[in-house]
């Protein structure tokens, strides 16, 4: 399957999940999701989901939406027009927190010169 078309499906499931999240869980844990990023492996079998969350206990989040997958993958079923839907695996985003620290070492480092 070409890049281009993965990357559309990704962008789709990264919407869709988004939505489904806000709109059909009941959990409140999992409203106060935002995805950030889908990759999906070229045969469509596994999707990683990557996410962002405001709450403290990240563990507790990851787990909470690994639990989920199975209600989250039938929703984007119903959702999506794709002949397999992938297997979720949902993974926290460290991006934000790395940045973070990389900031406060510029800073650091600004402030002795």
């Amino acid at each position: 399957m070409s890049s281009l078309k993965l990357k559309r499906i990704a962008s789709s499931i990264s919407r869709e999940i988004s939505a489904i999240l806000n709109e059909e869980a009941r959990n409140e844990i999992l409203k106060m999701v935002s995805i950030t990023d889908v990759t999906v492996d070229s045969d469509l079998t596994f999707a990683k989901v990557y996410f962002m969350t405001r709450l403290e206990d990240t563990e507790l989040v990851e787990n909470e939406l690994n639990k989920a997958a199975g209600f989250i993958r039938t929703e984007l079923a119903h959702r999506l027009d794709l002949r397999s839907t992938p297997e979720l695996k949902f993974v926290y985003d460290k991006s934000l927190d790395y940045g973070e620290r990389i900031e406060s070492i510029i800073d650091k480092i600004n402030e002795g010169e």
